[in-house]
């Protein structure tokens, strides 16, 4: 018997057949199917309210003749009732929990359950985007953690991901970074501590060349011949990007994030000149005061706020390559969709980068990709300010990650401290577990947040094993994990362990049938959380999982005589370690058997 990872979606259309041999104009009535709050159901269908009223019908008839039209196939799965004026509550049988559950037994059968949702489709993922010759600091972390959850949501959903970080490598700062290189280089520096070096003799090039000063026209010519291709600029220009990648990756190593392509906005120094000339050739660039603009009259907002793509010296600029980067990722990735992840104080720069995209492509015959805009807040220390180093300067996201890592193992060395000798971690173990616990805490403290608002950054919080934080959730896993070891129940996963769960009955106690319409519902948060480019769906849920497993554990007993008994939980726990694991895992954090 084939069984639906989605349910919802699956709902969709068994309500769609069921209006059409109820005779509905199908054109007009969408069942709205929804997560419905657990006293109610599993679901709720919404659609007939508006199409009765649309109708001219009483909406509770409306929903008792699409009742009646449901395939007995799903009533099978299903209690179906109507409430209110006209919804209807469907509430999955424990047999229905029961075969869910044995056919997403593995993370593979996962895996293949949720990727039909984009199969055959190509993203790319545009994120992280830090600055050449400079160190990621505070102001980076948001945009590499939600970006790299994005991808691997999108990825688990079936898509095929391009991982695209695309480098402030080129521009103005090289001029003036070189003049400071010329002058200033520490060669030992260069070699022990090289970003920190490259950010000193920028800061040091850009306080030497004050506006309307021989010094910036110095560091103005520098920039010139580094454009015009000067071997020995270029091969200073390639020192900087190297030893700059090379910082850039022992931060993404810590965070598990990986790039496919890092093409900076030096790659598309060629690929200038041909936007031009199609725009204008198109009718859409036009020059205006000097400068080659975009103007889109019927916008609210643009109307009198031109598009600049190139500016009135002839420089291009930030808008020139995004226009030339959305051609390339069309054209060359064949995108279906692109996501670029910044914070919102770009919002009007995209959105009329957009704007600009659709109307060339549409008047060019391309396809226009899904354009996606992903947008966050700010992070904020505890006085609600823009977070700072105690002296107020910018937080090094190599020195947050280093003091998330220790303020974890101070945490852990307590903890460990309390365990019975003979069980107690190694200073080496007690350093891996902080390690992971530290990274997954600064990480998911982003995640749980709805990406929009600013959040405010706490080390108590965060680090706390009670509440919606990384400990509470990591610390569920354990728990699992630690069920099967001391029950000698085997890997979960296993072969074994599969062919015991194959003889579970359906859920029978209310807190057995909570757990597993919770476990059912993981479909339901990862197509919201993917749909919206929104991780903190899945957070929120792998949360309610975790606390919905406690008070499942608290009130029944695992590893009991009765065999039936017995095997319906292991498989309840089986499912809720694989599911916490799995969202986890997607979320971007690595997780422990034991802490």
């Amino acid at each position: 018997m084939h069984v639906s990872f989605n349910l919802a979606a699956d709902l969709e259309a068994a309500l769609k057949t069921a209006a059409s041999a109820a005779g509905f104009d199908t054109a007009l009535f969408a069942p709205d199917v929804r997560t419905a709050d657990p006293r109610h159901g599993d679901y709720q269908a919404n659609g007939v309210l508006a199409y009765a009223k649309r109708e001219k019908q009483n909406p509770r008839a409306v929903a008792e003749k699409l009742l009646a039209a449901l395939p007995p196939e799903l009533l099978a799965r299903y209690d179906a009732a109507i409430a209110g004026p006209g919804f209807i509550n469907l509430t999955l049988k424990p047999s229905a929990l029961l075969n869910w559950l044995n056919a997403f037994a593995t993370a593979p059968a996962l895996t293949a359950g949720a990727s039909t949702a984009y199969a055959g489709q190509t993203w790319v993922v545009d994120y992280s985007s830090p600055n050449t010759a400079k160190q990621m600091h505070v102001g980076h972390l948001r945009s590499a953690v939600i970006g790299e959850a994005i991808c691997r949501l999108l990825a688990f959903s079936g898509a095929k991901v391009i991982r695209d970080n695309h480098l402030g490598d080129w521009g103005t700062q090289f001029g003036k970074l070189i003049y400071g290189y010329k002058r200033w280089a520490d060669a030992d520096a260069l070699k022990r501590e090289p970003i920190e070096e490259l950010e000193r003799l920028y800061k040091l090039g850009n306080d030497a060349t004050p506006a309307d000063s021989p010094a910036l026209e110095e560091a103005r010519q520098e920039l010139v011949k580094l454009q015009n291709g000067d071997p020995a600029s270029v091969a200073l220009w390639k020192t900087f990007s190297e030893v700059s990648q090379r910082a850039f990756d022992e931060i993404y190593t810590r965070l598990g994030i990986r790039f496919d392509h890092y093409l900076g906005e030096s790659f598309y120094n060629d690929k200038l000149e041909p936007v031009y000339r199609e725009l204008t050739s198109l009718g859409l660039a036009e020059e205006s005061q000097g400068a080659l603009v975009v103007f889109h009259p019927e916008h609210p907002r643009f109307a009198k706020q031109p598009f600049i793509i190139r500016k009135g010296d002839g420089a291009a600029n930030y808008a020139t390559t995004d226009l030339a980067t959305a051609l390339y990722r069309a054209e060359h990735f064949k995108a279906d969709g692109i996501v670029v992840v910044t914070d919102f104080r770009q919002g009007d720069h995209f959105e009329q980068l957009f704007l600009t995209v659709r109307k060339w492509f549409e008047k060019t015959s391309r396809r226009v990709p899904a354009l996606n805009h992903v947008t966050f807040g700010a992070v904020l220390g505890e006085n609600n300010k823009p977070l700072k180093t105690r002296d107020g300067g910018t937080i090094k996201l190599k020195d947050l990650l280093n003091e998330a890592e220790e303020r974890a193992l101070t945490v852990v060395t307590a903890k460990n401290a309390e365990r019975p000798e003979a069980d107690r971690f190694t200073e080496a173990e007690c350093r891996e577990i902080a390690n992971v616990v530290g990274i997954a805490s600064v990480q998911y403290a982003d995640l749980s947040q709805n990406r929009s608002s600013d959040y405010v950054f706490s080390w108590d919080k965060m680090l706390a094993l009670e509440g919606n934080t990384a400990p509470y959730l990591l610390y569920a896993v354990t728990r699992v994990h630690s069920i099967f070891r001391r029950g000698n129940l085997g890997a979960p996963g296993s072969d074994a362990l599969l062919a015991l769960e194959k003889t579970a009955t359906p859920p029978e106690t209310p807190n057995e049938i909570a757990l597993a319409r919770k476990l059912v519902h993981f479909s339901d948060a990862l197509a919201t959380a993917t749909t919206t480019l929104r991780p903190h769906f899945l957070s929120l849920y792998l949360y309610e999982l975790a606390g919905e497993f406690s008070a499942f554990y608290a009130a029944e007993k695992v590893i009991v005589d009765a065999p039936s008994i017995r095997a319906r939980r292991i498989l309840l726990c089986s499912r809720t370690l694989l599911i916490l694991e799995t969202g986890l895992h997607l979320l971007g954090l690595r997780t422990l058997q034991r802490m």
